[in-house]
């Protein structure tokens, strides 16, 4: 089962992207983690931690806004038994084309296919 993880510097900007998202993909397992700790505005390990253990999928593709969200992304999925997919393209738009092709069965190449013409370069 595939699922998704978004991933903001600012909680109401992950909470609407999963609204959003959720239009598209009643029944797959969304998770956020945004803000900092004490909901200021940056990123939180512990968060994305807590949000990969929430996610009931196995495997999750992960979306995130701004480079510290990455470092942070990356250091949590090193302490996850599940497996995290993290992806380097625009958050609101990853992350609806995951979801809108999650629900159709396409499996995990498949989607990345379609998101890597979407992939910012570093």
């Amino acid at each position: 089962m595939l699922g998704i993880t978004i991933v903001s510097h600012v909680s109401e900007i992950a909470e609407g992207v999963k609204k959003l998202i959720s239009q598209v993909s009643k029944d797959t397992p969304i998770t956020v983690a945004g803000g900092t700790d004490n909901n200021g505005i940056g990123t939180s390990m512990d968060k994305i931690i807590s949000a990969f253990s929430r996610n009931k999928a196995d495997s999750i593709l992960a979306f995130y806004d701004l480079g510290s969200s990455k470092m942070n992304l990356e250091m949590a999925a090193e302490m996850t038994n599940k497996n995290i997919h993290i992806y380097n393209v625009p958050l609101i738009e990853g992350a609806y084309i995951a979801a809108s092709l999650i629900p159709t069965g396409e499996n995990l190449s498949e989607i990345e296919k379609q998101l890597k013409p979407l992939t910012i370069k570093e």
